[in-house]
């Protein structure tokens, strides 16, 4: 079953690449929104993790802040 995942990022930041490269190199679909551009999504994300530092990743509602590999295959099962 493929999980949802959702990445907040912005376009600046080094580990946001590495984190949304690793998920494409293992053919992980996600959204990616950008907030340094969408206040919304800003919101939803601190609202979400409490953290103002990108990236945030939420995968079926499982959060994590920054590019935590390990967490995300365990939470991802790959």
């Amino acid at each position: 079953m493929d999980k949802k995942v959702i990445v907040y990022s912005t376009k600046t930041c080094p580990y946001c690449r590495l984190a949304k490269e690793f998920l494409k190199n293992n053919n992980i679909e996600f959204i990616d929104y950008d907030v340094g551009e969408n206040r919304e999504k800003l919101e939803e994300m601190i609202k979400k993790s409490g953290q103002m530092g990108v990236p945030v990743i939420d995968i079926e509602g499982e959060i994590v802040v920054g590019f935590d590999k390990e967490r995300i295959k365990e939470i991802l099962g790959i």
